[in-house]
């Protein structure tokens, strides 16, 4: 494939990371709130576990489009979260329980910041490719 077809697939690459930011991004106020008893813990374990499968498809999405498009480096950064998400699931351990929510509040919080500064990560990396495959292309075509 040309190098007009590997930039074309970096943005759509780029998009699929920004989906994956704003499909995660929800889960992470309703912690603040249940530990001050804002909210109903029953509400926000609902609330936080609507948004699980959405994140961990988007995520193996995101992999499988950085694999198929040859970004090998991007690829191999999602394989260690394509690995817990799908751990996780398969132990039946990607739910919040509303009975443990107190009890795993702080490991929660860890958690799910972690994954944000994770998913952060590669959205700037995304945007940085992208921005720099767009310079290296109005280079080219300067006179």
């Amino acid at each position: 494939m040309g190098k007009g077809g590997e930039r074309g697939y970096g943005r759509g690459v780029g998009m699929a990371a920004l989906l994956l930011h704003t499909h995660c991004s929800p889960r992470y106020d309703r912690f603040p709130d249940l530990e001050f008893d804002y909210i109903n813990p029953y509400d926000s374990a609902s609330r936080i576990n609507k948004v699980v499968l959405p994140e961990f498809i988007t995520q193996g999405v995101l992999c499988f489009l950085f694999l198929v498009t040859g970004h090998w480096f991007m690829s191999l950064l999602c394989v260690p979260y394509l690995y817990y998400n799908v751990r996780l699931y398969l132990q039946k351990q990607h739910l919040v329980d509303v009975t443990e929510i107190f009890n795993l509040l702080n490991w929660e919080k860890k958690q799910r910041l972690f994954k944000l500064g994770y998913i952060i990560l590669l959205l700037f990396m995304c945007l940085f490719w992208m921005i720099y495959n767009a310079l290296e292309d109005d280079d080219e075509h300067s006179f």
